[in-house]
């Protein structure tokens, strides 16, 4: 099944906090800390995205499969064209391994060329919960361009990937 892609004005605000706390309620429950301080910068973010749905609203989508809604994506154009990064992008459980996930980053992808970007960028840890974005990361087309180990908090071991993008035809 296709993903169909809306603003998140469709759904009350709150709705993209939730969906963070559902993709992540794993990793947040076998590892309290530091994990359970992310969600403070998930509810800023719903903030952000229903208060401002002009700026930061505008770059983010709901994604649907069919009725239910089952994942986030979110991107940050400011750099352009030079580079766009890749936010937020979270599948809910009864949803993974649909390539849903993927199907979200083409899309961020899709809206990257359209703005004539001409790369794009985005980090995630190297911790193993993010195993399958990686892969699906590495999947679509991007390259590992490096990496930070922090020892006391696994948040900041991450992995940076970027892509080189080219010009939609038109």
């Amino acid at each position: 099944m296709t993903l169909r892609f809306g603003p998140p004005s469709a759904c009350p605000p709150g709705t993209v906090a939730r969906l963070l706390r559902e993709s992540y309620a794993a990793l947040i429950v076998s590892e309290p800390v530091p994990w359970e301080e992310e969600t403070q910068g998930w509810d800023r973010f719903d903030s952000d995205v229903y208060g401002m749905p002009e700026t930061v609203g505008a770059c983010a989508a709901l994604s649907w499969a069919g009725e239910e809604l089952v994942g986030l994506l979110s991107f940050d154009p400011r750099r352009a064209p030079e580079v766009g990064i890749i936010g937020h992008n979270c599948i809910v459980p009864p949803y993974r391994g649909r390539a849903y996930g993927k199907a979200q980053i083409e899309e961020v992808l899709r809206r990257f060329r359209e703005r004539g970007i001409r790369a794009a960028r985005v980090t995630t840890c190297q911790h193993p919960f993010f195993e399958p974005a990686r892969r699906m990361y590495v999947s679509v087309g991007f390259r590992e361009t490096g990496r930070e180990n922090h020892e006391a908090d696994p948040r900041k071991r991450v992995i940076h990937y970027e892509l080189e993008l080219r010009a939609e035809r038109t």
